[in-house]
This record gives C-alpha cells, structure tokens and sequence, in this order.
C-alpha cells in the first residue's frame, strides 16, 4: 500500500501518513490523529478506531456498515491540540457514499495522555 495515496487526503502515500499511526506510532497533533481516525474508517479499521478513542467514553465493541465509503475530509478548524498541548479541538466534515450519499459534520475533542492523543467524543 505504500504507493497509494493516503485516505485522509494529505497529499502523502499511506505509508508515510496515516499508516505509522495505524501501525502503534503516536500521532503528534490532534489533527493528525482525526486524519488516521477518518482514514481508518475509509479502511475499515474498528480495532485502530478503538485503540484511538479513549477509554472513558469509548464503546465495548464497533460494528463499522461495509457499505459505506468514506471518500472526502475536509478540516475545517483546529484549536489547541498541538504536540505541547493536553487537549484539542477539530472541526470536520466526512463525505461518504453508501445506499445514499450523505456528509457528517463533527467538532471533536481529543486529549493527549503521555505520548498519545485520543479522540473523546463530538462536542
């Protein structure tokens, strides 16, 4: 997968973008852990989705529809969430197609424990 483009449409391969995350590498920005999350849903990752979400709001288990394609994010604002920072904020939208085309428009908040941020939930 190392040629291909990477999911969360950073204009950098897979390999070099969301895939080290993906793979157990700290993401150094909230953004960028938004970026791998976005990505792990257009590859039907759930166990990456979980291992990134953290442990005080996220479900026992997650059952991601096969039938929908995560095609587009756009950031559309960040606040704090930087690699000092302890928490942070991404605004986004994710364009998907599946029985119907549709679009989720999300603010999400993250924290950062130790090395690693986690995605809390939409705010």
């Amino acid at each position: 997968m190392s040629a291909l483009r990477c999911p969360c449409l950073s204009g950098s391969p897979y390999d070099e973008c969301c895939g080290p995350l993906h793979r157990g590498e700290p993401a150094p920005t909230a953004e960028r852990l938004m970026r791998s999350r976005f990505s792990a849903f257009a590859l039907g990752d759930a166990g990456y989705l979980l291992r990134s979400w953290h442990p005080s709001t996220r479900p026992a288990e997650l059952d991601l529809d096969d039938r929908v394609r995560w095609y587009r994010l756009d950031i559309e604002r960040t606040e704090r969430g930087g690699p000092f920072d302890r928490d942070g904020v991404v605004a986004f939208t994710a364009y998907y197609r599946g029985d119907e085309r549709g679009q989720l428009h999300e603010v999400s908040r993250f924290v950062r424990e130790g090395r690693d941020w986690f995605y809390v939930s939409a705010v």
